[in-house]
């Protein structure tokens, strides 16, 4: 690879490394300059000439005023750290700390990455957080840095951190929270934009390493050297970047993108790569990673895994494969292994202490533990709301668009409200309604005509009240996500999992909780409907769904806007509940409306 640089002479790597190291050590001779670069005596020899030939060194091999003024040019001038993400593959870290605060050694990642930048003079330095984002805030009076806030970082990724910084790119270290360097890898002195890959062969890299020190395009699951983030982009680089930044960030397929995406021109990296050996720079992902680094870090001490340990009687270090499931709505859960047995671990999420009653959730899962309706539960705490349940090999859950499995799941759920099971504990509807709006109080609704939206749910109350027939255990959530189908002896069986909401109720609630999560339209609704009665569905008991389908909406529309006080967004999710509300609303007066013009017509006749 060459690199253009000022006078229009180019400068290969070779020339580039040996001006670099005589900047930093005292010239001896070419067999020491061999050692400390790596490069053979007989490269070295050339270097050394072309260097002269081109005025970069004198006879004595000392820089000269032009490259003096090259460095001076391309000197690195600040740093930016991206902080932003949840670090999701740190669970069950992440729950208590921010992967940049992780400790290792006794210090902290993030602290020992600005100490370094320090030392080779960098102290402008910019950091992007958004996840966790106040525990950062201390950096402010302790080191001096100047924070910036990525509001987005739960939707988006850090291309977008870095569009908030493509201000600061020159001449500039751009560089993961979560990485551990054994040596400062940062310097005094740069002449050209890198990349920094380790010697470790990762499937998971999209690039490699080729001859010329070039980052080249592979395609995932090939191999490549594994990727470990730090780059340097001098001035003429940076520029780039920074508009191929501000034209991704605009298009919304690249929501997801890393900024690496910025770096490539056709198939490779418009920057060289920088090669470091894997035991000297470690990107910190995982609990386990973290663990073969640093045994005693603090942050391996979580109540998550002390839980672990108590409940199935392991060692911490008899707990392994670590992984982080789907972030669900509510909850931060995550896969283990131990015993060779495999478990979902949950921790409860942001609000959720408001939101869930743990002591009566406990009650439930008591009720059905032995009824072959739930999950295999191995621990459960009434109070903060841990759980340890068994995983289920192969379960799927059910797909609310397959005939086949709605009517499976319809029959399940039917089966369930037979047992007519019982707790000492209610699910009130419009009693959650009310609750769910003291807790955003204080701020408006986002939606304009919410009042009326809300008097017009209200006003169904009383057509619901006449209409229940019977209140048993249900279950609240019965949405198709959670519904498994497993393998069972080689019969197909069906679970009913996430108990949070159960309580007593009019079971006829769980059709209409099932129909709004899958968005379904009123055509798929009522059919949903004549699965579960079997086609014998009176026209007050489906009228009376409809109700809870505009009650539920309301009940969820204010959940959402609980969560998005969080900072927590459901997009589509929550427009559609308020949607529920206000047009099964009107369903429910039209449906009503032909129920009297039909009696009427009969007492005429």
């Amino acid at each position: 690879m060459f690199i253009k640089i000022i006078g229009g002479q180019n400068m290969n790597i070779y020339e580039r490394d040996i001006l670099i190291n005589l900047s930093k050590d005292q010239y001896i001779n070419q067999r020491s300059l061999a050692q400390r670069t790596g490069h053979s005596l007989g490269t070295v020899n050339q270097t050394i000439k072309s260097l002269m030939r081109t005025g970069y060194i004198d006879e004595l091999a000392m820089l000269t005023s032009k490259a003096q003024d090259e460095f001076k040019e391309k000197k690195p001038k600040r740093a930016i750290i991206l902080a932003a993400g949840f670090g999701m593959r740190m669970v069950p870290i992440n729950t208590e700390t921010t992967k940049g605060l992780i400790e290792v050694n006794g210090e902290v990642l993030i602290e020992r990455t600005i100490r370094q930048l320090h030392e080779v003079g960098i102290t402008e330095i910019y950091v992007v957080v958004g996840f966790m984002k106040e525990q950062y805030e201390y950096l402010i009076d302790e080191f001096g840095v100047e924070l910036i806030v990525n509001s987005e970082y739960a939707t988006k990724n850090n291309l977008h951190s870095i569009k908030l910084a493509v201000d600061h790119l020159e001449n500039a270290y751009i560089i993961p929270c979560d990485i551990w360097c054994r040596e400062n890898p940062f310097s005094k002195y740069e002449l050209y934009s890198w990349y920094m890959v380790s010697d470790l062969v990762d499937d998971e890299s999209s690039v490699r390493v080729n001859r010329k020190m070039e980052l080249v395009s592979v395609q995932k699951k090939l191999g490549g050297n594994s990727m470990v983030g730090i780059c340097y982009l001098v001035k003429e680089d940076a520029e780039i970047v920074k508009q191929k930044i501000i034209e991704l960030s605009k298009n919304r397929y690249y929501d997801d993108a890393f900024w690496e995406e910025a770096l490539y021109k056709k198939d490779r990296m418009i920057v060289a790569a920088k090669v470091v050996h894997s035991v000297d720079v470690v990107e910190i992902n995982t609990y386990e990673q973290l663990r073969e680094l640093d045994s005693d870090s603090n942050q391996l001490k979580t109540d998550a895994i002390d839980v672990i340990c108590n409940a199935l009687d392991v060692k911490n270090d008899e707990i392994s494969n670590i992984s982080v499931l789907k972030k669900g709505m509510t909850n931060r859960s995550f896969l283990f292994e131990c015993k060779e047995k495999k478990y979902i671990m949950r921790i409860p999420g942001e609000g959720t202490d408001q939101l869930i009653n743990r002591q009566e959730e406990a009650e439930v899962y008591n009720c059905i533990r032995d009824k072959n309706i739930c999950d295999d539960i191995a621990y459960i705490n009434p109070d903060n709301g841990y759980k340890i349940t068994e995983f289920l090999e192969g379960a799927r859950v059910c797909d609310p668009l397959d005939e086949d499995d709605i009517k499976k799941c319809m029959k399940c759920l039917r089966n369930f409200h037979q047992k007519k099971l019982k707790v000492d504990h209610d699910f009130d509807l419009f009693g959650q309604i009310e609750f769910y709006e003291k807790l955003w109080n204080g701020k408006s609704s986002v939606y304009r005509d919410y009042l009326k939206t809300k008097r017009n749910v209200l006003d169904l109350k009383e057509y619901v009240q006449k209409n229940i027939e019977v209140k048993t255990l249900t279950h609240i959530d019965a949405v198709p996500d959670n519904f498994l189908f497993v393998d069972k002896d080689g019969k197909e069986d069906i679970r009913l999992i996430d108990w949070e909401y159960a309580g007593m109720q009019d079971p006829h609630v769980d059709i209409a909780m099932f129909c709004i999560y899958s968005l379904y339209d009123k055509t798929q609704v009522d059919h949903l409907i004549d699965i579960y009665f079997e086609d014998e569905c009176k026209q007050s008991i489906r009228i009376k769904i409809y109700c809870y389908i505009a009650i539920a909406g309301l009940l969820w529309s204010n959940w959402c806007e609980y969560k998005r006080t969080l900072g927590i967004e459901f997009g589509e999710y929550s427009l559609r509940q308020y949607r529920y509300a206000k047009e099964y609303y009107r369903i429910v007066q039209e449906e009503l409306r032909k129920l009297k013009e039909g009696r009427e017509v009969i007492q005429n006749v």
